[in-house]
């Protein structure tokens, strides 16, 4: 019997084939990446992803959780044999707990300002004080903000850090003070 005319053929190298990319998606493929470390720890690679969230007391499905009432006349639900139907047993409610509690922690505080921004704000306050049309004309304002930017700008720096704004308002007036 004759050999199949393409398989005795030699494999020839591909040049063209972006291989890091191949290699990329093929991991991704393999074993997606779970960002949580609760579900991370807690999922079992032999099951399904639904059996997974269902376990954890999670929703594969939001649609499908919490479905969307349509518009009907009330209607009598009656319970069959006793038994509540889509009632589901939760295996891992630690999973549950842990990110219920990851959840109510309170959220950090993510927003600052610029090294650069500070030393220009503190700056333009200690040469002008309050007068916003002298901090525009200042050879420091290489930016060329106007006067409501610049008052803008301080505004922000008095909301982000009103401690430091505070202490730094309080050694000017002790400075001032020490001169007189």
């Amino acid at each position: 019997m004759p050999k199949a005319k393409g398989k005795n053929r030699r494999r020839k190298f591909g040049y063209n084939v972006n291989r890091k990319r191949l290699n990329r998606q093929s991991r991704k493929r393999a074993a997606p990446r779970i960002e949580c470390s609760h579900i991370r720890h807690a999922w079992d690679g032999t099951k399904s992803v639904s059996q997974n969230l269902a376990e954890m007391g999670l929703a594969a499905d939001p649609n499908k959780a919490i479905p969307i009432r349509k518009r009907q006349l009330p209607v009598m639900e009656m319970e069959v044999d006793g038994q509540d139907k889509g009632k589901r047993v939760v295996k891992k409610p630690y999973v549950l707990d842990e990110l219920e509690y990851e959840a109510s922690l309170p959220e950090k505080k993510s927003e600052t300002l610029s090294r650069d921004l500070i030393d220009y704000v503190q700056y333009m306050v200690r040469n002008h004080g309050e007068n916003y049309k002298a901090m525009a004309r200042d050879e420091k304002n290489y930016y060329q903000d106007t006067p409501k930017q610049i008052k803008r700008k301080i505004s922000v720096y008095k909301r982000f850090y009103p401690e430091e704004f505070q202490a730094f308002i309080a050694s000017l007036q002790q400075v001032k003070m020490d001169q007189q």
